[in-house]
């Protein structure tokens, strides 16, 4: 096992190039399925959940060759499994992504219940809603979710909530069903639009992403191409609050301004300045972190991936801060970790209650999931004296060289090794 040793209480100054965004190559990857052809992914990140993604295109046949550490061949021409491997789909929550893709290609899926981040009940019935509306069929055995259909006709779904995961799920299925497909009350990210776009690069006729209605008419197949994954806009963020929790001055490069534009109006409220540039931002502060009032939305809301990283900044701004999460229900589990710091935070269901503290104070701690094991760094970072943070795998599910790019920035941090169970030295 492996834990960060971070020595903190310094503004972190310099330059940082973000990667390709974590939310969308998870899911672009299973899309390449449908071309059943050769395509070149640009701009991914060099992150776990991506090496995951590739293994278990690997187990179900296609061929994939490394062109450099950010860009891979996938060629799924040979893909004839339709089963995703129980302990590879269990490894990431978005391996049910697979579910869309296989059945858009074959018409049947299997797929275990998917594994990552516990962050409360994610149930996936929106994603089998839009499959059944395409006349699939689905069933649940021993933990495997598999659907079926004779043959996918394009329907009309309305959401009942708002979810990223389902209307990729559906976007996958549809782009092939004979027919016009409607989803409304579909997920608005940057995300949703970038696979969207890379369907279209395949062949497909898919128009709206990034509104409330996407519409998808059936093509007969599909093609390979070649295609650069938008920054990530939660990577972003995160250097974005490293810079402003610091009170350093940090130039965020490979950025599109656009999609920052909710975290980037919160910061501002809290004392960071921030300047645009046409694929870059530069954050920093010179005053005191003003407390806010923070409610997590879907897109173009504040996102919820940000909320455990602004919850670390509000707990050194001067007066009372509110954070309500409105997307998950389990979301503040890493808040006693700050309470050991010094923090003073109460929750209450999804609100947490923050009243701001002069400094935090370094301590062990354990990261919970992939963004709070973010926001834990970060508050180390702001403590002056050593932390220690454990169960990194969960941040390097979606950092790519996060030690590497912090101490770019001036950061004192380190990964090292820590041993499993140490034997007693006497019986």
């Amino acid at each position: 096992m492996e834990k960060f040793v971070i020595r903190g209480g310094k503004p972190l100054v310099g330059e940082v190039t973000i990667s390709g965004a974590k939310n969308a190559a998870v899911a672009i990857l299973p899309a390449t399925i449908l071309a059943a052809d050769k395509c070149v992914i640009e701009n991914l990140p060099c992150i776990s959940d991506v090496a995951a993604s590739v293994d278990i295109l690997t187990a179900m046949g296609a061929s994939v060759r490394v062109i450099d550490k950010h860009t891979l061949e996938v060629d799924t021409t040979h893909v004839t499994q339709t089963s995703v491997p129980d302990a590879l789909s269990r490894a990431m929550r978005a391996s049910y992504y697979f579910l869309g893709a296989l059945l858009g290609r074959f018409g049947k899926a299997t797929v275990a219940m998917p594994g990552g981040c516990n962050l409360g009940p994610r149930p996936i019935d929106q994603h089998l809603k839009a499959f059944s509306t395409l006349g699939a069929k689905d069933s649940v055995e021993y933990g495997m979710i598999s659907v079926e259909a004779d043959k996918l006709r394009g329907g009309e779904v309305f959401f009942d909530t708002v979810s990223v995961g389902a209307t990729i799920n559906a976007m996958l299925a549809a782009v092939m069903a004979d027919g016009l497909t409607v989803l409304e009350n579909v997920a608005k990210e940057p995300h949703i639009v970038d696979v969207a776009n890379f369907l279209n690069t395949m062949g497909a006729d898919v128009r709206g992403a990034g509104t409330d209605v996407i519409k998808i008419r059936g093509v007969r197949s599909m093609h390979g191409g070649t295609y650069s994954i938008i920054p990530d806009q939660i990577e972003a963020g995160t250097y974005m609050v490293a810079a402003t929790i610091t009170g350093g001055n940090i130039l965020i490069k490979n950025v599109i301004p656009k999609h920052l534009e909710p975290i980037t109006s919160k910061l501002e409220k809290a004392g960071a300045t921030i300047e645009e540039f046409d694929d870059a931002v530069r954050v920093y502060r010179t005053v005191d972190i003003e407390p806010l009032n923070i409610k997590t939305m879907p897109h173009p809301g504040f996102p919820t991936d940000m909320q455990p990283l602004m919850t670390v900044l509000l707990t050194r701004a001067r007066g009372t801060s509110i954070v309500t999460e409105g997307i998950w229900e389990n979301r503040f589990r890493y808040v006693d970790e700050l309470v050991h710091m010094g923090a003073n935070i109460q929750v209450d269901g999804r609100v947490a209650v923050i009243e701001g503290v002069p400094e935090l104070f370094p301590a062990p701690m354990r990261a919970p999931d992939l963004r709070a094991g973010a926001a834990l760094i970060l508050a180390a970072l702001a403590a002056k004296g050593t932390s220690e943070v454990d169960d990194i795998s969960h941040v390097e599910r979606g950092y790519e060289d996060i030690v590497e790019k912090l101490r770019g920035v001036g950061a004192d941090i380190r990964r090292v090794g820590k041993p499993e169970h140490a034997l007693p030295q006497a019986l």
